[in-house]
């Protein structure tokens, strides 16, 4: 309801396409800067405290923003101000709550559990954006933000009273250090380095979907809020269809296949919408991409989890963050510029056609290891760390 929200108000407030894009710039931009810190202190300290204080700010921002609109006052420099706010605490938030997944759960059901968290986010994605688009067009858009708001209460809660055992590493060097210390697992874990550079150039260029499909709305298919969210709805019933596919038939291990698999279909599906103008087609569509997108995404987030070991999984999941959602910066900005030159349908061609191609030519270069390789190497978690990179204390690589 917030993301449906607040770019329906800025295309109320401006009318651009452009402005639209520097709100996700200007909110994503602290993740692109703080993410690697953030996993350092989410190695150090413990998850479910961090989580309890990044939600309840989540929930004040939203409160904020929620009675500037309802009050009549709401100007643009507001919401870039809430939304740069949101990126400061989502850079903390976003790694600690992908790391703390591993501390509710285990290995071996690790892919399920990623797969159903998908499952009740993705719900979330279906009922939320039609219910924005019911709300906006009933009471306007102040309460999409003030329901927000009043959902983290039951998160913070549920955060507080979980029994889940604190695990906290004692401060071993710099953070610096320490952070230098996870880059160098990545870069030299083959299956790890390949996922994240696919998810850096997927992220960048195909999933703006919070700047195209209100501009697909109301520019192209000339729809009402109420549309708006639908078309958000139709792309949220099939993340949660594909999330609940991965949840009941996904494996246990790397999900190379599906990283594949969900990479180009994601391309493919995204670049269609360039030649598509009706309403229902558009919707179908964006329900491929919705499915396609959750697979690639959530199977490229077990192959990592997997594979980094304990004690170095909030600083790997960092640089996940970082390249998920901390290059939304640079990937918004281009998008907002290609949209406003060439229009909304051409953005969503070229978009597309890169993902898409940019996958086939890293399976054909060999930059992933193949599911052979993988099965002969063994246990992702049974290699050495690298030569001088292990910390106190360590397993090993992961």
């Amino acid at each position: 309801m917030q993301t449906t929200g607040q770019s329906w108000l800025v295309l109320q407030l401006t009318n651009s396409p452009f402005k639209l894009s520097l709100v996700s710039t200007v909110q994503w931009t602290p993740v692109l800067f703080l993410t690697l810190y953030a996993g350092v202190v989410a190695d150090r300290l413990p998850k479910r405290r961090i989580l309890v204080v990044t939600q309840a700010a989540l929930a004040f921002l939203a409160f904020v923003l929620g009675l500037l609109t309802l009050t009549g006052r709401v100007r643009y420099w507001h919401v870039l101000v809430t939304a740069t706010l949101s990126g400061i605490v989502q850079a903390f938030d976003m790694p600690t709550r992908q790391a703390f997944v591993v501390e509710m759960t285990s290995r071996e059901d690790l892919l399920n559990a990623i797969a159903l968290n998908s499952s009740i986010f993705n719900l979330a994605r279906v009922v939320g954006p039609s219910l924005a688009g019911l709300v906006i067009k009933l009471t306007g858009t102040g309460w999409a933000f003030v329901f927000n708001g009043l959902s983290f209460l039951p998160v913070v809660w549920a955060f507080a009273v979980m029994d889940v055992p604190d695990r906290v590493r004692p401060k071993q060097r710099g953070a610096w250090e320490e952070v230098r210390t996870g880059l160098a697992y990545i870069r030299s874990t083959r299956i790890v380095l390949g996922t994240m550079v696919l998810l850096g150039v997927i992220s960048t260029v195909a999933l703006n979907f919070n700047i195209l499909i209100p501009t697909l709305a109301k520019m192209v298919l000339h729809g009402d809020s109420s549309q708006f969210g639908f078309l958000l709805s139709a792309m949220g019933a099939g993340a949660l269809f594909g999330s609940t596919l991965l949840a009941t038939f996904g494996g246990r291990g790397p999900q190379l296949k599906t990283i594949i698999g969900g990479a180009v279909l994601l391309g493919v599906s995204e670049a269609s919408l360039a030649f598509v103008r009706g309403f229902y087609p558009s919707a179908v569509i964006l329900f491929i991409s919705g499915a396609a997108m959750v697979t690639f995404t959530a199977s490229s987030n077990t192959t990592i989890q997997v594979t980094a070991p304990d004690e170095l999984r909030g600083r790997v999941m960092s640089v996940y963050a970082l390249v998920f959602a901390g290059v939304t910066p640079i990937g918004a900005f281009l998008t907002g510029i290609l949209a406003e030159g060439f229009g909304t349908s051409a953005t969503f061609g070229i978009a597309g056609g890169v993902a898409a191609l940019t996958t086939l030519v890293m399976v054909v270069f060999r930059q992933l290891p193949s599911p052979r390789e993988i099965a002969e190497s063994g246990s992702m978690s049974d290699k050495p760390s690298p030569a001088g990179q292990t910390e106190p204390g360590a397993k090993g690589e992961g």
